[in-house]
């Protein structure tokens, strides 16, 4: 796939000129901030700044060291798609590309500052230019997996009230199918070599853009990024986080957990619609100054995964616990990595025993950390401490990670209860800002002095943490968070399913998949089972995101006789894993 105007035959357009400084000028009293001062802001040692951009005072900054020798010559970003396309940015030149990216936005899209876009990509380097150029320009961006569904879709369009869309080809039958019914969508800008009808094309406005744009002066808790994040009930919430929250607050992160400097190389596997992505290919990874580094690879491949790891400089690798059990079937003494020295996974609970064949194979430990889209990395097993194979790690700063009863009293340490981050008077500035236009879920979040997240587990003796599961029913496969609701939801506008109740079931790869047991219609109790089961599938797969998919199906006579729907889930949740 070639991607923005051919890469090799336009190398030039990419770097004209260098960028001049265009510092964020906050801070042009006493300086720009620096990563110390990062790390202090981060550990709440010292006051947020009034005002913070993260492309004015973080990757700027990193673009003047960078003319003065003072970071290495790594790439900020390199991209590959593994049929010999390529593409290593400089922080100044990725400084250069954002302000022309940054220009397509405010001019010929007309966008203006507090605007929402819904920025739907796969992992190509326009995904990062854009990103950037938002934060540039003030406009809250919104990712989503380029797998969403014209229902999905429409849904984030219409919740978010989002002036813009920026997709590419694949997407973009599914945004026609809907933009009809979304009033507030007055921008269509495709990232493809190709016109369309009706869609800007960012390719042509790029070729054409100024490189002069200067950076605004947002406000540090304006805010930045919306994210949408599923739960048990309803449609998915609008989490939204501010220029400081993402743009600060994973910088002990980038330190301690992802041990990053800047001439690390890493690579993390997460798709652009979550915020994995944020943290590990963008956020903390540039606020350390390391690259970036990028693989197409629009489906896992596990022979071209470690081929890569063989081919390239990677020094930090960032993936699911699903991938690392793919990994660990193959024989990995075969393979020499280049220089890789530090593995990290998180999205949902790894192993022992997977934990124990990598190391085995590779001399590697495997680093875990837990996280939500609202708060951030909460534990993790960090350099210099010892890994408790099976468990989360400490809590990291600048939380305070407790194990909680339904009242909001502290357990004692063994005990297990619902994992959760004490708070003092203030709120931390690295959470989200709230669910937008949804105070009741934002203040559900709160437990007397605890933000409660909603996962159950335990506290050792020596302070480390276990995941138990979900206090919700919110299902985590692959790193991928479903709510059965949406499945549930999708199910029943088959005319086969009279009722059905979605709950997670024990997978040897994945962890956990989604199974759906369903009641019949009685026109198809008769029906070949396995062949309605695949219809019920792509059913599923048609009407919302392919991922959230039940891999399981079960017909049953009667569902338990519950008043609630998550009763009924947790009945059938426990003789699912009863199972196992």
């Amino acid at each position: 796939m070639r991607i923005l105007f051919s890469y090799q035959a336009s190398r030039l357009l990419w770097f004209t000129k260098p960028p001049g400084q265009n510092f964020h000028t906050t801070h042009q009293f006493w300086g720009p901030l620096t990563l110390n001062d990062f790390e202090a802001i981060n550990r709440c040692e010292r006051a947020l700044p009034k005002n913070f951009n993260f492309a004015g005072d973080v990757l700027d900054q990193w673009s003047q060291k960078e003319k003065t020798g003072e970071r290495p010559a790594n790439p900020a970003l390199w991209w590959v798609n593994g049929q010999g396309d390529e593409v290593k940015w400089s922080f100044g030149q990725l400084s250069l590309l954002s302000r022309k990216a940054a220009n397509v936005l405010t001019k010929p899209c007309g966008l203006k500052r507090g605007d929402r876009v819904a920025v739907i990509l796969p992992r190509i380097p326009e995904w990062w230019l854009l990103t950037v150029a938002c934060i540039r320009t003030g406009i809250v961006f919104m990712p989503g997996t380029t797998q969403l569904t014209a229902k999905d879709i429409l849904y984030r369009l219409q919740a978010s009230k989002a002036k813009c869309i920026v997709t590419s080809k694949e997407v973009v039958p599914a945004v026609e199918s809907i933009q009809s019914d979304c009033p507030d969508l007055k921008t269509k800008l495709l990232v493809s070599l190709h016109n369309q009808n009706g869609w800007l094309n960012f390719q042509e406005l790029f070729r054409s853009a100024s490189e002069d744009h200067s950076c605004v002066e947002t406000g540090s808790q304006e805010p930045m990024a919306i994210y949408f994040t599923s739960g048990t009930t309803g449609s998915p919430k609008m989490a939204q986080h501010s220029q400081s929250s993402m743009g600060i607050g994973y910088t002990l992160c980038g330190r301690y957990w992802l041990d990053l400097k800047p001439s690390d190389v890493i690579w993390n596997m997460s798709d652009t619609g979550w915020v994995k992505a944020a943290i590990g290919s963008m956020f903390s990874s540039w606020l350390l100054g390391a690259c970036v580094f990028v693989h197409r690879m629009t489906q896992f491949d596990p022979d071209m995964f470690l081929d890569t790891l063989t081919m390239y400089p990677i020094t930090t690798l960032c993936s699911a616990p699903t991938v690392y059990r793919m990994l660990v079937q193959k024989d990995l003494k075969r393979y020499k990595f280049k220089k890789l020295r530090h593995c990290l996974t998180g999205g949902e609970p790894l192993n022992p025993e997977v934990q124990e064949q990598w190391k085995a194979q590779t001399g590697l430990d495997l680093y875990e950390g837990y996280g939500q889209t609202e708060v951030g990395i909460i534990c993790a097993n960090q350099k210099g401490q010892e890994i408790k194979a099976g468990s989360m790690g400490k809590g990291v700063l600048p939380y305070d990670v407790q194990i909680i009863d339904e009242n909001g009293n502290v357990l004692p340490r063994g005990k297990e209860g619902e994992i959760a981050l004490r708070l003092t008077s203030t709120r931390p500035f690295c959470f989200f800002s709230e669910y937008v236009n949804n105070p009741e879920k934002t203040a559900a979040t709160m437990r007397g002095n605890f933000y409660v997240t909603g996962d159950r587990g335990v506290m050792d003796s020596d302070g480390y943490f276990w995941f138990v599961g979900r206090a919700d029913d919110v299902i985590i496969s692959s790193g991928y968070r479903i709510g059965p609701f949406e499945v549930e939801s999708a199910l029943i506008e088959h005319p086969a399913v009279v009722e059905s109740a979605v709950v997670s079931s024990p997978d040897p790869i994945r962890g956990e998949v989604v199974k759906a047991f369903v009641v019949l219609s009685a026109p198809f109790k008769s029906a070949n089972p396995e062949k309605l089961t695949l219809e019920l599938q792509d059913h599923v797969k048609k009407s919302t995101a392919p991922y959230k998919y039940p891999r399981k199906v079960e017909f049953v006579q009667e569902l338990p006789k519950t008043i609630t729907g998550k009763v009924k889930r947790n009945v059938l949740r426990d003789q699912e894993w009863g199972r196992k």
